[in-house]
């Protein structure tokens, strides 16, 4: 059966995969696509092995040998090479600096009424009441007093 996307790579494409696997200062996912590429380019002079010979020599699978092809020649070289191709993730913060800070200043201070301490949802529930945010999860505040290494009633950490 003939193979649907055939790796052929340049000279440089080829030197870049000796100089990664040569190296040894890289993940060691990289190093292995690398020597993937490498077996299975099937330009002139390259070896261009099966898949099945590639996946017992490099001890991966043929389902990685099939996935490292495709991306090299769908998306290109260090594409194929990357140990992580997952999406680039972005973080917002529900809250800014200075709602941080009023957040921990009302954590440290004395409890409502009826309450012996501040719980998360407590304070979550009083920076709403504050209008310094519309809406504010409990997680949301668990991870700022994380952050602050601060638990609600106690004083914050340096």
């Amino acid at each position: 059966m003939r193979k649907r996307y055939v790796v052929e790579l340049t000279d440089e494409q080829r030197e870049r995969c000796r100089e990664l696997v040569g190296s040894g200062f890289a993940h060691a996912r990289s190093i292995r696509h690398a020597q993937v590429l490498l077996q299975a380019d099937a330009s002139p002079g390259g070896p261009g092995r099966t898949d099945q010979a590639i996946a017992e020599a490099l001890g991966v699978t043929t389902v990685t040998v099939a996935q490292v092809r495709k991306t090299m020649v769908t998306e290109g070289v260090e594409a194929a090479l990357s140990h992580y191709r997952g999406p680039q993730r972005e973080y917002h913060w529900k809250l800014d600096g200075h709602q941080e800070a009023h957040l921990l200043a009302l954590a440290q201070s004395a409890p409502p009424e009826g309450h012996r301490r501040w719980s998360l949802r407590l304070l979550a529930d009083r920076m709403v009441e504050l209008e310094y945010v519309d809406a504010l999860s409990y997680q949301t505040v668990r991870s700022v007093l994380k952050r602050g290494r601060c638990s609600p009633g106690a004083a914050c950490a340096g």
